[in-house]
C-alpha cells in the first residue's frame, strides 16, 4: 500500500492525464500543458541552500505521500525523491547550462514528468522577478498578494502558491494547487545545512 501511495503521488505531481512523455520530453520543464517554463539559472534562488520535504499529494478523492531532498547551489540543482520504505524512487539534475537529467527507478510509471516537478518547485521558491522573466514567453502572468502566488494563464488562474508560514518562506509550510494538471499539493520544508 505505502509503494502504491508513493508512485501515485509521483504520478500525479508530475504528470499530466495526457500523453506519455519519453526521452527528453519528460525532462521539459512544462508548468501547464503545453506551456514551457523559460529556466532561470539556478543561482537566481540567490543563495545556497538544502530542503528535506514532506509533500501530500491530493488528485481525484485520494491522498498520496512521499518525501524529498532539495539542494540548490549557484551552479546546480538536485531533487531526489523517496518512496515511503526509504527507496530512491527519482533524481533530478539541473545545470547552470539549462540541461536537466532524471534517473528513475524502474517501478515508476513512464507518466512521471521531472521536468514538470523542477517547474513547480522553481514556481514556489525562486523569487517574483525571475519568474516574471521566466514566464515572459509563456503569455502566463505571477501575481502576488501577501502570502500568495498565483500564476494565470489567458487571465485565468491555473497555480496558486499559499504560504502559511509567512511570505515565500521556503522552509516551514505551504499549499499549492495546479489547476492545470490538476492536483492539489501540501509541503512541509526543513531547510538543512547545505
Amino acid at each position: 500500500m505505502k509503494m502504491r501511495i508513493c508512485i501515485a503521488g509521483l504520478l500525479w505531481l508530475l504528470a499530466a492525464c495526457g500523453n506519455v512523455p519519453t526521452g527528453d520530453e519528460a525532462n521539459r520543464p512544462m508548468f501547464a500543458p503545453g506551456h514551457l517554463l523559460n529556466l532561470p539559472h539556478p543561482g537566481d534562488l540567490g543563495r545556497a541552500v538544502e530542503w528535506s520535504q514532506h509533500i501530500i499529494v491530493r488528485h481525484d478523492g485520494e491522498v498520496f505521500a512521499f518525501d524529498g531532498r532539495i539542494s540548490v547551489t549557484p551552479d546546480r540543482f538536485r531533487l531526489v525523491g523517496v518512496d515511503g520504505l526509504g527507496r530512491r524512487a527519482m533524481g533530478v539534475t539541473w545545470e547552470r547550462s539549462g540541461r536537466v537529467t532524471a534517473t528513475r527507478a524502474d517501478w515508476l510509471p513512464a507518466q512521471v514528468r521531472p521536468g514538470a516537478m523542477l517547474a513547480d518547485i522553481i514556481l514556489l521558491y525562486w523569487p517574483a522577478d525571475v519568474l516574471r522573466r521566466s514566464l515572459a514567453g509563456s503569455g502566463a502572468t505571477l501575481r502576488e498578494v501577501g502570502n500568495t502566488r498565483t500564476i494565470a494563464l489567458d487571465g485565468v488562474d491555473i497555480l496558486r502558491i499559499d504560504y502559511l508560514t509567512g511570505r515565500h518562506s521556503a522552509a516551514g509550510h505551504l499549499k499549492y494547487r495546479n489547476t492545470a494538471w490538476g492536483y492539489d499539493i501540501d509541503v512541509q520544508s526543513i531547510e538543512v545545512a547545505p
